[in-house]
């Protein structure tokens, strides 16, 4: 398996600003190669992993080893990439295995925590940590609900010098491998919000794996409990508002942030069941000495229109994000409305692309394991209600408000 990582030289970081940087050209297209060398790994038993469901262990192995996980931090002149290229990593993979498509994507949006709410100085050194030990990033933060239906229950009790966590958060992945989770819980005291991050290994946190899942089988969805666990100061990032009038621009973004990220995955589901249909489909007319059928053609003719039109949609999203992370502190008060209006567009054109092109695909294609892509978009977008999108788009046109969805989905 290539690797492209080595540990980092400690970045520099002052508290005015975040110590920012892109990648050259060369990094970036290394690291793509890479990503495709991973998916290729992925996709050889990936009917195999996802008929057994079990957590995630050895494939988290196979993307530490690629140093998959060390790249996906916020950018920094040491470590890290730009969103543009976080995005193509998360996309790439989810073309062979949306599971761990979806593990990257939250893992990366995850490690922006520290940006989205902590102090420029708290954020570089996570970052530096994460790039330097391989972190895996997991939790939920503003959740209103996890794969089961629970919601968020946690909360902090203040000590002399820090807090106690208490209850159970469902998480969507890694929860079994994951070397940090980030949530928000409400102080007992004062009401306030707080983010705070937890190592899996600390006394109180106990992890029980998702059972038998429809899709998203290798994704390591669970139940975490936390009892009476120790939070030192250090480990809290910082507040997170009540309300998005107290939200700062930059905070803002995080919730629209996660829901691209996982745009990248619908699409990559999309595009990988599109591409396993159509080499089943060339190997049938290879065998037969007649001209492909009509149908045919006109049937991968508008599933491949399908999934293009959605990539362009996801693609403009992803470069107006990234432009506003660029921003950072420095972003303008009316830029998240903007930003989480094109996002809603693109969830709304992928969710339907993934689910349209992967249950027709069963009916071009007859592949053994075909069915996975069906069953995986279905569950990564089971919490996403066309509807609700469509009325935050139409708010935004007609009076260009927006009320951003959780953050924690």
């Amino acid at each position: 398996m290539p690797g492209t990582t080595t540990a980092p030289a400690p970045a520099s970081s002052t508290e005015g600003g975040w110590d920012g940087g892109t990648p050259p050209a060369e990094e970036i297209r290394a690291l793509l190669r890479t990503a495709r060398d991973v998916a290729d790994d992925l996709a050889a038993d990936a009917v195999a992993r996802d008929r057994a469901g079990r957590p995630p262990a050895d494939e988290a192995a196979r993307l530490r080893e690629a140093g998959l996980p060390a790249r996906l931090v916020p950018p920094a002149r040491t470590h890290g990439v730009d969103w543009r290229t976080g995005c193509a990593v998360v996309r790439e993979t989810a073309t062979a295995d949306s599971s761990l498509g979806e593990l990257l994507a939250r893992h990366y949006v995850h490690t922006w925590s520290g940006r989205f709410y902590g102090t420029p100085r708290r954020a570089s050194a996570l970052e530096r940590d994460t790039a330097r030990e391989q972190w895996i990033w997991a939790g939920a933060v503003g959740a209103a609900g996890g794969f089961d239906g629970s919601g968020p229950d946690l909360t902090l009790t203040p000590l002399a010098s820090g807090y106690l966590l208490d209850g159970r958060l469902a998480v969507e992945t890694a929860a079994t491998v994951a070397d940090q989770f980030v949530v928000d819980a409400v102080c007992a005291v004062t009401g306030d919000l707080l983010v705070v991050r937890v190592a899996p290994g600390r006394p109180g946190v106990s992890v029980v794996p998702a059972g038998d899942r429809l899709g998203q089988r290798v994704a390591g969805a669970g139940v975490v409990t936390f009892e009476r666990v120790t939070v030192t100061p250090a480990q809290v990032l910082g507040p997170r508002p009540h309300d998005t009038e107290s939200t700062a621009p930059h905070t803002a973004l995080a919730g629209p942030a996660l829901r691209l990220a996982l745009c990248h995955v619908g699409l990559g589901i999309a595009e990988g069941a599109l591409a396993e249909a159509r080499d089943t489909s060339r190997s049938g007319l290879a065998a037969r000495p007649v001209p492909a059928d009509p149908d045919l053609l006109l049937a991968y003719g508008e599933l491949a229109s399908a999934a293009r039109t959605a990539a362009v949609v996801v693609e403009r999203a992803t470069e107006t994000m990234a432009g506003a992370l660029e921003a950072g502190p420095d972003l303008d008060v009316d830029e998240p409305a903007d930003v989480s209006a094109l996002v809603a567009t693109a969830e709304t054109v992928t969710a339907r692309a993934a689910l349209h092109i992967t249950t027709r695909v069963l009916e071009l294609a007859d592949t053994p394991g075909l069915d996975r892509f069906w069953r995986n978009a279905r569950v990564l977008t089971a919490h996403h209600a066309a509807t609700h999108r469509l009325r935050d788009i139409g708010e935004h046109y007609l009076n260009g408000t927006h009320r951003p969805a959780p953050a924690g989905r």
